[in-house]
């Protein structure tokens, strides 16, 4: 049943809809991002992209296939504002919707259409428990509704809840997640092209080391996709 326009009137006063990366306010017709900044968030486009700047951090490390990132990622930016929320204020519909923005566009490149499972980076237990949910697992729904494809967030797992990355030097991070992961039911992954994601590469140490488990797995290729890029 189709809410009266007085009542959604009523109901923004007490609970105002704005934008997810600024703050202003939406119209009724924008969702999570307001029109301007979906159109001037730093999209990079690198699915596009042959040996992007994302491929080269992999280079030499990871057996990947392909590398997508939704936007460049700059600290005191909309886009670290828009992961804020996602990450720390209970918005798994921003993660949701950046998802369906990413999956949308790689639904439509030919690199990306044999991914057949859509598999976020897992939290240890534990600290999903503190925070209620996975962040890139948010993500992962909406990839996965966008590119019509199974999202899987139970055939790898994290066996070891590591310290935080912040402020690590790059061997420090690879150090903290060099033996953290589990696939858990290898049969359930064998031979798929598997979309591994999460909210923000910096270094790549974490889908380094996922990827090189996932990569063990009878047939299993991996591409990786985030939210955001920090580039040096």
């Amino acid at each position: 049943m189709k809410i009266p326009g007085f009542i959604e009137d009523f109901i923004s006063l007490l609970y105002p809809r704005v934008c997810a990366a600024c703050g202003n306010s939406l119209f009724k017709h924008e969702e999570i991002i307001c029109t301007y900044c979906l159109y001037h968030l730093p999209k990079t486009n690198y699915h596009l992209t042959e040996d992007s700047p994302l491929d080269k951090v992999f280079w030499g490390r990871a057996q990947l296939t392909n590398t997508a990132a939704l936007y460049t990622f700059n600290k005191k930016s909309k886009v670290q504002h828009l992961i804020h929320q996602l990450k720390y204020k209970g918005r798994i519909d921003v993660g949701i919707h950046l998802g369906k923005i990413l999956g949308t566009d790689l639904a439509k490149a030919d690199a990306f259409k044999d991914v057949t499972k859509v598999i976020p980076v897992p939290l240890h237990p534990e600290k999903q428990r503190k925070r209620g949910y996975n962040q890139s697992e948010q993500f992962a729904i909406g990839l996965a509704r966008a590119m019509n494809i199974e999202m899987d967030a139970y055939s790898f797992i994290r066996t070891v809840d590591t310290s935080t990355q912040t402020r690590k030097s790059r061997f420090a991070r690879w150090e903290n997640v060099k033996e953290i992961f589990k696939v858990t039911t290898p049969e359930k992954i064998a031979n798929c092209h598997i979309l591994l994601v999460d909210d923000v590469i910096t270094t790549g140490a974490t889908l380094e080391s996922a990827a090189h488990i996932l990569l063990a797995v009878e047939g299993v290729r991996v591409s990786v996709a985030c939210i955001g890029y920090a580039r040096d």
